[in-house]
């Protein structure tokens, strides 16, 4: 303590108080320090510390062990950790574009997050967009169901595929905005290949591996059904699957399916398991009336197999099923299993409990109902790796992005976690924690922000059907009489008369469903007369249609008149009449 009475500590405070110097300061980053608070801390790590701790008489077997930890902790990328909280139920899937600057997650809550990683900051980790897929229309309050999977194309990156606790698929943009629902099939119709659609719940799907245009769902009404992004109102082809267990009446659920790549072939292969404990397999460019391969008792019956993968060159099947098991199957030999081993199943509680291969297919990575990140060996399925995630919350969905190199990991407490190393990956959370932090402002928190258009009226914001939440709804949803006369206008005089909408407008289809609905209804523009005389043959040319009349036509005769006035006056009469 000096003489005036003040202590170190106090002079510490002081200085960090008062600004050292003047003027314009470098607001450089620590890019090192930041990544390095992002380390992840386990239980390994402690032992590891108590290790080091303990005296070696060799120095060299020192060395080498060093050598060994530093390998096997730059052998997956899970050295780092980046933790996203932006739903408050269970993460049941996670889907990210082809470039991952898109990251899209699905959970119970029955909403879409939508995130851009390559704009995100340590302080500014948030969805840029909440979306209720069921919520098409300002102001519409439509029912909710769980969201089962979100899937990009592997080739575009444009939009992608949703999957409800429907029978509908729908198709976003990749900024959240519905671009196709498909249509629901006929429930009254028995025989399922004359239904245009789903008459039961999606349960699964996957985009063909070449073509951006097809995907394959599978449902809960026995039938795989393959779809065009382009024609919405009925799918491509429907495969029917016959279940030959016993009470089912040859039919069961499909409980997963994937479009993967074949070892032979361009086309591909589909693979679906079922309820009834069944792995069928057919081929990608079809026929689709009987499969290719079929494994009766591939798990047992009843017990829902939510996982399911293709090995990047097609000759791997990994499968993860209800009946706490994990089997690995060769599409070569495709009647046993190749390997089998026990892992605690969460299927029945998390129907999209998920098993993926790795990039280069070298690793099998799952999840626990401890919360455990398992990453498998697929030669013999024993653990390579087992790194809590989120402790004592079962960790449902995995996604390893093969462009980043980095593990997405959803949690039943709504946590979405992403596993990296900064000498492994590259992009994605690493881009994230390399930024210097944003400031904060008020602006940043979604409770105090009105979003507001150059005209001064509220925009559309994201509705999720009249549900309580910080984004529940715009501010011309909670506030619909603001701006608008007595009568129901705007105030504004730039805007234009919303027209009332009247019960016989909603019954009136629009243009498009007319268009995609009904065949040749493009034939109602056309002339009729400009439609017949295209047929018509040109000088010199045979006649297509009329050639056979040439010869046998008979000739017209008509009545001679004495005179022109006799005819005039005939032709009086005729006006008159």
């Amino acid at each position: 303590m000096n003489n005036d009475g003040f202590s170190a500590e106090d002079d510490e405070a002081l200085r960090h108080f008062m600004p050292s110097s003047f003027g314009k300061q470098d607001t450089g980053v620590n890019v090192e320090a930041q990544i390095e608070r992002c380390r992840r801390r386990t239980g390994a790590d402690d032992a590891k510390k108590k290790q080091d701790a303990k005296p070696k008489d060799d120095s060299e077997s020192e060395e080498d062990s060093d050598d060994d930890d530093e390998d096997d902790e730059d052998e997956f990328p899970t050295s780092h950790e980046l933790v996203i909280k932006t739903h408050d139920r269970a993460v049941t899937t996670i889907a990210l574009d082809p470039s991952g600057t898109r990251m899209v997650t699905g959970s119970n809550d029955c909403l879409l997050k939508l995130h851009d990683l390559s704009a995100m900051t340590l302080t500014t980790i948030r969805a840029f967009k909440t979306v209720d897929p069921f919520v098409t229309k300002p102001s519409q309050n439509a029912e909710s169901h769980s969201i089962y999977q979100v899937q990009f194309s592997a080739y575009s990156g444009s939009q992608f595929l949703c999957i409800t606790a429907t029978s509908q698929a729908r198709i976003f943009s990749r900024d959240g905005d519905l671009i196709s629902e498909f249509k629901k099939g006929d429930m009254y119709l028995r025989d399922k290949h004359n239904t245009s659609g789903h008459t039961s719940e999606i349960t699964s799907s996957a985009w063909h591996p070449t073509d951006r245009d097809l995907f394959v769902t599978a449902g809960t009404d026995s039938t795989v059904r393959i779809w065009d992004v382009n024609k919405r109102m009925k799918q491509r082809d429907v495969i029917v699957h016959k279940s030959r267990a016993a009470g089912s009446a040859g039919m069961t659920r499909m409980t997963a399916i994937e479009w993967g790549s074949a070892a032979e072939g361009n086309g591909g292969m589909i693979v679906a398991a079922a309820l009834d404990g069944s792995l069928v397999m057919w081929g990608g460019d079809g026929p689709y009336h009987r499969p290719t391969g079929e494994i009766r008792d591939a798990h047992a019956k009843d017990t829902w197999t939510g996982g399911l993968d293709i090995s990047s060159d097609g000759r791997l099947i990994i499968t993860r099923g209800g009946d706490d098991t994990i089997k690995l199957w060769d599409t070569r030999k495709f009647k046993t299993p190749v390997n089998t081993t026990a892992h605690p199943s969460t299927s029945s509680q998390y129907p999209t409990s998920n098993i993926r291969f790795s990039p280069n297919a070298t690793s099998i990575v799952t999840g626990s109902e401890t919360g455990d990140l398992h990453i498998l060996n697929p030669g013999s399925l024993r653990p390579e790796l087992v790194t809590p995630v989120t402790p004592g919350s079962p960790l449902i969905t995995v996604n390893w992005h093969p462009k980043l190199n980095q593990i997405f990991t959803g949690s039943a407490n709504g946590q979405t976690t992403v596993l990296f190393n900064p000498k492994l990956s590259a992009n994605g959370a690493l881009t994230v924690v390399s930024k210097a932090p944003k400031k904060r402002h008020l602006d940043d928190d979604p409770n105090f922000t009105t979003d507001m258009d150059p005209l001064g009226m509220a925009g559309d914001a994201v509705d999720t059907g009249g549900r309580p939440g910080p984004q529940a709804g715009s501010f011309a949803s909670r506030h619909p009489t603001v701006g608008l006369t007595a009568s129901g206008r705007s105030r504004d005089p730039r805007r234009p008369h919303k027209p009332d909408a009247t019960p016989f407008a909603n019954s009136t289809p629009d243009e498009r469903h007319i268009r995609e609905s009904i065949p040749l209804s493009s034939m109602r523009d056309e002339d009729p007369r400009e439609a017949l005389l295209k047929y018509a043959a040109k000088e010199g040319e045979k006649k297509l249609f009329t050639g056979v009349w040439e010869k046998n036509q008979p000739k017209a005769i008509f009545k001679d008149y004495d005179s022109d006035e006799e005819a005039e006056e005939r032709e009086a009469k005729r006006t008159k009449r």
